[in-house]
């Protein structure tokens, strides 16, 4: 029995059992004998079939298969080419003849495809971009100018700086004339800053071509549209519109375009000046409504600025204008909006266009001669509370009464208003004596 026990964990399964007589075999068969005894349980079967069932089920049958399968398949293949070759055949025949495609065409664009257009291409990988154009650069720089105006003075330096190194040909700076001109009469309340760009360019612009530089160029467009005035003044709306806009803008250009002169500051263009002249006239000529407007807009803006320079030359240009002004309000049939508009104008320019002259200097300065004399001055009351200011005759009397009052309880109270004494002045001696016998009696009681 020791024999065959064997102490090793699991070793009872491996254990020799007693083996019966008789039994086929048992008489020295030693393979027969192990194959016998060394039988185990089958394993159980995976709850889960094993991942990629169907790659491990055909690897083991390549494996399987070997080269039998790998000769099968190129020739499955080619059967299945040939069966349907003869109808295929007749497939091709038929797509070539009705084929409208070209073997001689440049290139192939498929239906549907749309080709990148100039500035913008696409690419299977990225998107890019390409070379901007002079018109796209000024356009993103006058439209920011329209939005933000007031960041004029802190841009305009870096757009100069941008169109010196793009702007390098003559084609390329005629573009860019037409461009601000156009921007400038085309885009609403934009006249103003638009004559100012055009007026740095002019002192800042480096490229200045044989024919002409920024301004030279600049003037000659406006020259262009201004022989059309006659036409433009008569034609339809559309064509009134643009012209009041030039007008506006050329208003615009005369108060900002400098010219350097060889001493002294810079002037302003003469040739302008006279072409506000012929303007006026010509607006004056036709006296619709929306042309009359214009004419009020634009002696608004430039009225005092014309007004002194012909008055400078000697030139009573601004006394006709006026005379043909309110010539209009009598004969002309505007409407009645614009007939008012017109005899305000004409009291704007009777009081000097608004101006208000500087007053005398203090030295110089009466109550004769400057009626703001006593604006600044205080305004008091009396005891009845009747107010008085330094322009009533009796001012100066009644003012050193409250004066002397206010002394008065300036020493009574003190600044903060407390009640003060003196003491030492007003006692009598017999009288501090005996308010210091008082003082002492009364700190002798207490303490008891």
């Amino acid at each position: 029995m020791n024999q065959n026990f064997d102490r090793a964990p699991g070793a009872g399964r491996a254990r020799n059992l007693p083996v019966e007589s008789g039994l086929p075999g048992t008489a020295g068969d030693g393979d027969t004998k192990t194959t016998f005894f060394n039988q185990r349980e089958p394993l159980r079967q995976p709850r889960t079939s094993p991942p990629f069932a169907e790659n491990n089920i055909s690897t083991a049958s390549d494996v399987v298969g070997g080269d039998c399968k790998r000769q099968n398949k190129p020739q499955q293949s080619a059967n299945a080419n040939s069966m349907p070759a003869s109808k295929g055949s007749n497939d091709v025949d038929s797509l070539v003849k009705s084929s409208k495609l070209s073997a001689s065409a440049p290139e192939f664009v498929p239906s549907g495809f749309n080709p990148c257009d100039d500035s913008v291409c696409y690419d299977e990988n990225e998107l890019y971009y390409g070379e901007p154009t002079l018109a796209d650069m000024v356009t993103d720089f006058l439209d920011h100018l329209s939005s933000s105006p007031g960041s004029f003075e802190s841009d305009v330096e870096d757009i100069t700086g941008m169109l010196n190194s793009f702007v390098t040909t003559e084609e390329l700076l005629q573009e860019l004339v037409e461009l601000i001109y156009t921007q400038s009469t085309s885009i609403p309340n934009f006249s103003y800053t638009g004559a100012r760009l055009c007026n740095y360019l002019s002192q800042h612009l480096t490229v200045s071509p044989p024919s002409g530089n920024f301004r030279k160029r600049l003037l000659k467009r406006c020259q262009t549209e201004y022989e059309q005035r006659d036409a433009a003044v008569n034609g339809d709306a559309e064509t009134q519109k643009k012209f009041h806009s030039f007008v506006l803008f050329l208003g615009e250009l005369y108060l900002h375009l400098e010219i350097k002169s060889a001493k002294g500051p810079p002037n302003r263009a003469e040739i302008l000046l006279s072409a506000l002249k012929d303007l006026m006239n010509t607006l004056l000529s036709s006296p619709v409504d929306a042309n009359l407007i214009c004419a009020v807009k634009l002696l608004k803006l430039t009225g005092s600025v014309l007004d002194d320079a012909w008055k400078e030359s000697g030139k009573p240009h601004m006394e006709e204008l006026i005379q043909r002004i309110e010539n209009v309000v009598l004969d002309a049939t505007c409407s009645r909006d614009v007939r008012q508009m017109l005899l305000k104008l004409v009291e704007l320019r009777s009081s000097d266009w608004g101006r208000v002259r500087a007053p005398p200097a203090a030295s110089n300065a009466t109550p004769d001669n400057d009626p703001n004399y006593f604006m600044n001055e205080p305004t008091f009351y009396t005891e009845d509370g009747t107010p008085f200011t330094a322009a009533d005759p009796e001012y100066a009397e009644k003012y050193q009464e409250i004066m002397d009052k206010q002394d008065y309880f300036h020493d009574i109270y003190g600044e903060n208003g407390n009640e003060v004494y003196d003491f030492e002045d007003e006692m009598e001696p017999e009288i501090e004596e005996a308010f210091e016998n008082f003082c002492l009696e009364s700190e002798r009681k207490r303490q008891q």
